[in-house]
């Protein structure tokens, strides 16, 4: 079993994984999600291919409707915690001043935005749902990493998981420490870098 410090010293709080669609964002959290029931700590899942085919599906793929898709998340998010529950959110959320809308609505101390790193190539190769073959077709507007910017985040409390060269067992065994470490240092110029 992981070792699950971090989450039982913290309490609550929301872990956003974001990154190019296909970088392994939902399979790193449906991974720590298990860990973490395992551990008897309760969490909870939200992915942004799942709220948009209910709660989001009024959006599309404009920066508007990017906006208020992860704007909806954050409030749901915080609710969440507000009951006692571990988020686990999965979102491109492409765009680095909607990530910090969503900081400010789940609360600073509660955040934790991680990166899932992956090479382009590497994202289009794995497609699972072909996604980056429609967008090159002109298929799908505004496509994240074809048609559309990711801004890459950056500052101390973000922590990056290369997910072009480990698995999600391997990616979950250094996000562990890293995420002790982060809240061991919350307060100091320390950036947590997970390779």
């Amino acid at each position: 079993m992981a070792d699950l410090q971090f989450f039982r010293a913290q309490g609550v709080c929301t872990l956003w994984f974001t990154g190019l669609p296909g970088a392994g964002k939902s399979t790193l959290a449906d991974a720590l999600h298990v860990e973490l029931l395992a551990g008897g700590l309760p969490s909870i899942r939200l992915d942004g291919d799942q709220l948009r085919t209910g709660l989001n599906a009024d959006l599309g793929f404009g920066l508007e409707h990017r906006r208020e898709n992860v704007r909806r998340a954050a409030e749901v998010a915080k609710l969440f915690n507000g009951t006692g529950f571990i988020v686990l959110a999965s979102f491109v959320s492409p765009v680095a001043a909607d990530r910090c809308l969503v900081r400010q609505i789940v609360g600073r101390g509660r955040y934790v935005e991680i990166h899932v790193d992956a090479p382009l190539a590497t994202c289009e190769a794995r497609d699972p749902k072909g996604l980056y073959r429609q967008a090159r077709q002109g298929q799908i507007d505004h496509f994240t990493g074809v048609s559309a910017a990711y801004e890459v985040p950056s500052g101390p409390d973000v922590l990056r998981v290369d997910a072009a060269s480990c698995g999600p067992a391997a990616s979950i065994a250094a996000l562990l420490p890293a995420l002790a470490a982060l809240g061991r240092s919350r307060n100091t110029p320390n950036n947590p870098q997970i390779r």
